[in-house]
């Protein structure tokens, strides 16, 4: 009975229908039934010989609405009907939904039935809940990789950036992330990601274990540029109803960027006017919107706490250049950023994490002071090894010119096995901190 109230509440007693304009590019210009648009509205577009086309109200230009479509344009007509819908897209999930995967308008595409469907309806464009509403991070997280345990320790509610370029590694990284984190449930959103590595991500990477857990949404790149935002949006949007069921939910999307590069593509069909690397303003707007979703829970009126969002995006840096617009932009509204650097991966340790330039900003607060001691000894060690790496390896270094390289030398080798780890390994918080004092220790002996 619930469910049919639910049904009926959804319908819109008053149909409201436009005409197709014209067709540029991606873009499709309506006339007529402007007085229910607004922008983000959807709306669908009748097509010769096809199903209807489902689309998205991105502007306005003197009288006619702007939209772009969610699949291609072909047999889009002049003077085909639009039938306007004036809210934008939601979507109802349960707990049910765990173990599934989505696509971006919350349908199931791993052929295993359809969802059940929830209750109450969560916009996929939410706004952040308020600042001073919202809870504090919470203690640290074991999130199983021991250099980012130790390195750049995580708290439940952290929101952290993995910045790496093309081939690197993050995608295996995620799913290491998404099998040995310990939190209730993982959201996984794949933006733009090839269609070949999906099923691959899922099957091999994420395994039957991790996808117990786990909600994954795909968008993969041959799609529309308004699906691959989109499945940015539904990915928080379901995070944000696992978390208001008090649950701890870890948020990984792969990748910013190509959601940065999606909502370019929007903006500039739309006539925004290209900034850096043709980069329009409205994504610069729409990050950390996006971002910001993330966090520690709302605190609601009754005093009770919502469950935090722990997320971790990945961002494909451009070219290797840690400083291109997006990295840039997505560093300064991020709690810290994980570098990964493609000189490491080449002399083939994984995960390629440089911890040196790697960053958490709840840290030292989340070490206890003997951690805080074991990660700083580490640290110089690692920083007066990489400063004479030159040096050590074409000879010209001569051992007993200054004791503190002498001892990064010895060390170096088992830091290295330390900060690599295979994919099917996992390394709780407290044996991290263990193995590491027992190699400064040995060294110091």
């Amino acid at each position: 009975m619930r469910n049919l109230v639910a049904a009926v509440e959804r319908i819109d007693p008053l149909a409201v229908s436009g005409r197709v304009a014209a067709v540029n590019g991606l873009l499709i210009e309506a006339r007529g039934g402007t007085t229910r648009l607004a922008v983000g509205a959807r709306a669908e577009i009748t097509r010769l010989g096809a199903q209807p086309l489902a689309a998205e109200v991105v502007g306005f230009r003197d009288a006619r609405a702007l939209l772009m479509p969610f699949g291609p344009v072909e047999g889009v007509a002049p003077g085909a009907e639009i039938r306007i819908e004036p809210t934008g897209s939601t979507v109802r999930p349960t707990k049910g939904w765990l173990g599934r995967i989505v696509d971006a308008f919350g349908q199931p595409i791993d052929g295993l039935g359809p969802l059940p469907q929830g209750l109450a309806a969560y916009p996929l464009r939410a706004p952040p809940p308020p600042a001073h509403a919202r809870d504090r991070v919470g203690e640290r997280l074991d999130l199983g990789v021991r250099a980012m345990n130790v390195f750049t320790t995580c708290c439940r509610g952290q929101r952290l950036g993995v910045f790496a370029g093309s081939g690197v590694g993050k995608s295996v990284l995620l799913s290491m992330l998404a099998r040995n984190a310990d939190c209730d449930a993982v959201v996984v959103g794949l933006i733009g990601e090839r269609g070949r590595e999906v099923r691959e991500f899922i099957e091999e990477t994420l395994g039957e274990e991790g996808l117990k857990r786990a909600i994954v949404v795909v968008a993969t790149s041959d799609e529309p540029a308004l699906k691959r935002r989109q499945a940015a949006y539904m990915t928080l949007a379901l995070a944000e109803y696992l978390r208001d069921q008090d649950m701890e939910v870890l948020c990984l999307m792969d990748s910013v960027t190509r959601f940065a590069m999606a909502q370019r593509e929007i903006g500039l069909a739309a006539g925004e006017p290209p900034t850096t690397k043709g980069y329009t303003p409205t994504v610069f707007t729409e990050l950390p919107k996006l971002l910001e979703r993330a966090g520690p829970g709302p605190i609601r009126p009754d005093g009770t706490r919502a469950g935090p969002i722990t997320g971790l995006f990945t961002v494909l840096v451009d070219g290797d250049d840690h400083n291109e617009p997006i990295a840039d932009a997505v560093r300064g509204i991020l709690d810290g950023h994980i570098v990964m650097e493609r000189a490491i991966a080449e002399r083939g340790r994984f995960p390629a994490i440089n911890v040196l330039k790697s960053i958490s900003r709840t840290m030292p607060g989340c070490h206890q002071p003997h951690e805080r001691q074991i990660v700083t000894a580490a640290r110089q060690s690692l920083a007066a090894y990489a400063n004479m790496e030159e040096l050590i390896r074409i000879g010209a270094y001569r051992a007993g010119s200054d004791p503190q390289v002498d001892r990064a030398i010895a060390l170096n080798p088992a830091l290295e096995a330390f900060l690599g780890q295979d994919k099917d390994d996992t390394t709780s918080l407290d044996q991290s901190f263990d193995t590491l004092a027992q190699i400064l220790e040995g060294a110091a002996a």
